[in-house]
């Protein structure tokens, strides 16, 4: 005689867990985990504006004015402004990572507070660069 298999119980339960929506609650660290994802695919999309600029500087400098006018046009100095955000913030997010390899900054507190550093940081980073970008003088 075999046994009767037991009956199996049926959790409602996400399949595949998302780190944002109506089963978890909101935490800075998993939006800046998403955001550290998402910055990576931009900085790998803007290298290909750079990659564009240096190829039109080698094509000559028609192709250099037409990029350059590009460059300058509002939408290519908010895919700039994006791009430098991105690069910024994917650094401080990756010494807040380094932070964490070394063993530190575990704590509750300190995930929220590292957090809040990391955009804080990437915020005043990326306007300090903007700013010195505009007032240095251009010969």
């Amino acid at each position: 005689m075999s046994a009767k298999p037991a009956a199996k119980t049926v959790v409602s339960r996400p399949l595949s867990p998302f780190m944002l929506g109506q089963y978890y609650r909101f935490q800075i660290s998993s939006l800046l985990s998403i955001t550290h994802r998402i910055t990576g695919v931009g900085l790998a999309l803007g290298t290909v504006f750079l990659a564009v600029w240096v190829m039109s500087a080698v094509a000559g400098p028609a192709a250099f004015a037409r990029f350059a006018w590009f460059a300058r046009s509002p939408l290519g100095l908010l895919l700039l402004l994006g791009w430098s955000w991105a690069l910024l913030f994917h650094l401080c997010n990756g010494v807040r990572h380094l932070v964490w390899d070394a063993g530190y900054a575990f704590e509750k507190k300190s995930v929220d507070a590292g957090g809040i550093i990391v955009v804080a940081a990437s915020l005043v980073l990326t306007a300090a660069v903007w700013a010195t970008a505009y007032l240095l003088p251009v010969h």
